[in-house]
C-alpha cells in the first residue's frame, strides 16, 4: 500500500403530505398515483397559474441528507432545471439536497436505475445516501428483497445494495480511483494529491472518484472557521470543470474520521455517502486509517470498508421515510 504524508493539511489556517411516524411504514402509493399528472385548474381569482404539474414523491433522508424520491418507472420524468429548482426550494417547495428518479434499467444486471438532480438542477453521477434510500424505497415496495443482494444501475455505476432490515442498508461501490484523470482536473500541479490555491489559501487535497469527483483534505479541525469560505471556493475552483465535492477530514484514530462536505450543487450538507467513502480511501491509501472506519459526519455516522487496492468500497448506513404528498408547480402552462 502506497504511503504518504496523507490527504494534506491547510497551510492556513416544508410542504404537504402525508405524514408517518418514525419507524412507521408509509401507504404505498396507488398505481395511478405514479408519475405525472395533470390537475384541473383553480377557477378562483389570481390562481390562473395553478394549471400545473402534479407529481406524487416520497422525502427521505440519510443521516440528514435529504431526497425527493419519485418513481418514474412508468411514466418519462421531463421536469426541467427551473422545475427542479422550484421543487428543491426549501421555503416554496418541498426541499431536498438532491432528487431521486427511479426508472426501468438498460443494465440486464440491474433490478432498477435512478438518476440523480442536485438541488441546483444540475445531474449527478452517485450518491451514496441516495442509494441508500432508493434501495430502502424499492425494499418497500417489494421491489426487491430485504436480506437478499441486488443491483441498481446508478449513472455512474452498477452498484450492489444489501437491504438488512427496515432503515439498514449496505452498498457495495466501485474501487475508488485516485488522480486528476478520474476527476476531471485540469491542474497541472495536481497528480493523484496536490497544492490547489483558494484565494491565497493553499490547501493540498487527495484527488477521489466514487463515481463522482472528491477533493479530500485533512485538517485539525473540521469546525474551523474557514472552511465555510473554502468549502464553497474549492467546489467552484477552475480547475474542476465539472466542480468537485470537497471533503475536509479530521483524523481522531486509524477506526475513526469525523468530516464535513460541501456537495457540488447542493452545499454543505448534513451527510455525504460518496464523500464518506472518498475519505476513507484517501486516508487509507496514505496508511492512516484502519480497514473498517466509523465516519462522524454532521448528522450521524456511517460505516465504511475498504480493505485496499483491488477491492470494492462497503458502506452501511440508515435510509429513513420522512413522508409522501403531491407537488404542484406554480408556474408550470
Amino acid at each position: 500500500m502506497h504511503r504518504s504524508a496523507g490527504p494534506h493539511r491547510l497551510r492556513q489556517q416544508r410542504s404537504v403530505g402525508t405524514a408517518s411516524s418514525e419507524g412507521a411504514p408509509l401507504s404505498q402509493p396507488a398505481s395511478s398515483a405514479r408519475g405525472i399528472r395533470r390537475i384541473a385548474p383553480d377557477p378562483s381569482p389570481g390562481s390562473a397559474n395553478w394549471l400545473a404539474v402534479s407529481l406524487r414523491f416520497t422525502k427521505m433522508h440519510g443521516l440528514g441528507n435529504d431526497f425527493v424520491v419519485i418513481d418514474a418507472r412508468e411514466r418519462l420524468f421531463a421536469l426541467d432545471v427551473a422545475q427542479i429548482q422550484r421543487m428543491g426550494d426549501r421555503h416554496r417547495g418541498i426541499g431536498f439536497d438532491q432528487l431521486l428518479a427511479i426508472q426501468t434499467a438498460e443494465d440486464p444486471e440491474c433490478s432498477w436505475a435512478y438518476a440523480i438532480w442536485n438541488n441546483d438542477g444540475s445531474k449527478a453521477e452517485q450518491c451514496g445516501n441516495g442509494a441508500r434510500c432508493v434501495a430502502a424505497w424499492l425494499a418497500r415496495a417489494s421491489m426487491i428483497g430485504y436480506r437478499v443482494p441486488s443491483h441498481l444501475q446508478a449513472p455512474s455505476e452498477r452498484i450492489e445494495v444489501l437491504v438488512h432490515g427496515r432503515g439498514d442498508v449496505e452498498l457495495r461501490l466501485q474501487e475508488p480511483a485516485f488522480g486528476a484523470a478520474a476527476t476531471n482536473c485540469s491542474l497541472t500541479n495536481v497528480g493523484w494529491q496536490g497544492a490547489i490555491d483558494i484565494e491565497g489559501t493553499t490547501v493540498v487535497a487527495t484527488l477521489v472518484s466514487m463515481g463522482n469527483p472528491h477533493a479530500v483534505v485533512q485538517v485539525d479541525d473540521i469546525g474551523a472557521p474557514d472552511l465555510r469560505r473554502i468549502g464553497p471556493l474549492l467546489t467552484t475552483h477552475s480547475g474542476f470543470a465539472r466542480g468537485i465535492n470537497a471533503g475536509f477530514v479530521q483524523l481522531r484514530d486509524p477506526g475513526h474520521i469525523a468530516l464535513r462536505v460541501h456537495e457540488r450543487g447542493a452545499g454543505w450538507t448534513a451527510a455525504c455517502g460518496s464523500g464518506a467513502a472518498a475519505a476513507v480511501a484517501a486516508l487509507r491509501i496514505a496508511g492512516q486509517v484502519d480497514a473498517e472506519v466509523e465516519v462522524a459526519l454532521p448528522g450521524g455516522t456511517l460505516h465504511v470498508s475498504w480493505p485496499g487496492p483491488g477491492h470494492a468500497l462497503r458502506q452501511r448506513g440508515p435510509a429513513t421515510f420522512v413522508f409522501e404528498g403531491d407537488w404542484s408547480d406554480p408556474k408550470s402552462p
